[in-house]
């Protein structure tokens, strides 16, 4: 007797810089297994640029939808959807660009997609299941990315302060809080929420056992 394939969902979480939006992705990806749910990061799709020297990648802007290789997220989401595996690209925040290594992601039920711009491109919304936005307080989002970014990411203060007023701040107004308006749940708080991350769980329960 033939068994056919559980259809696989995709979940979008989103919002700005250190809103919260990883720690909800990796605890609901954790209260499963990673033959239920499997989870892409959209940096890691962030675009190559080996024809750029490091004092130039360091000035592009990471906050604008074009920084990032939408197309090949969107094929390696269909081929998730459709019971293959991919190789997804991992991006080095210390060089700025995307590295050699590779980390290779088996199809699962249920994908997780977690980044700040994904709901600003409709070709990654149209691919979406379920549209999950995160919604933290602008002062703690930067407090949060500058001890990430500083502690995690080797930058220096000044220079995570200048990215935020010249780019990050300016783009989140620009395209991320107008793309909350596409999402179908809004939680705020992030990972801390535990009756939203428990409401997404049941979801997903729902979706592997019925």
């Amino acid at each position: 007797m033939r068994i056919e394939r559980m259809e696989t969902i995709l979940i979008g979480i989103a919002d700005g810089t250190g809103s919260g939006k990883t720690t909800l992705a990796d605890k609901l990806v954790d209260s499963f297994g990673r033959d239920e749910v499997s989870i892409l990061r959209h940096d890691n799709y962030y675009k190559r640029h080996d024809e750029m020297d490091y004092e130039a990648r360091t000035k592009l802007n990471y906050d604008h939808p074009d920084a990032f290789d939408t197309d090949l997220l969107c094929e390696h989401i269909r081929l998730l959807k459709s019971g293959q595996s991919i190789d997804m690209p991992v991006y080095d925040y210390t060089i700025h660009n995307r590295s050699d290594r590779t980390v290779h992601v088996d199809t699962a039920p249920v994908i997780v997609l977690e980044g700040i711009l994904i709901f600003a491109e409709p070709a990654l919304c149209d691919l979406m299941d379920i549209k999950v936005f995160v919604d933290t307080d602008a002062d703690v989002r930067i407090l949060r990315r500058i001890v990430r970014d500083v502690k995690e990411r080797g930058r220096s203060l000044d220079s995570v302060i200048s990215q935020y007023l010249t780019t990050v701040k300016p783009m989140h107004e620009q395209f991320v809080e107008p793309s909350k308006r596409r999402a179908d749940i809004i939680i705020p708080e992030g990972g801390e929420n535990m009756v939203a991350l428990e409401m997404l769980i049941e979801r997903v329960k729902k979706h592997l056992h019925g």
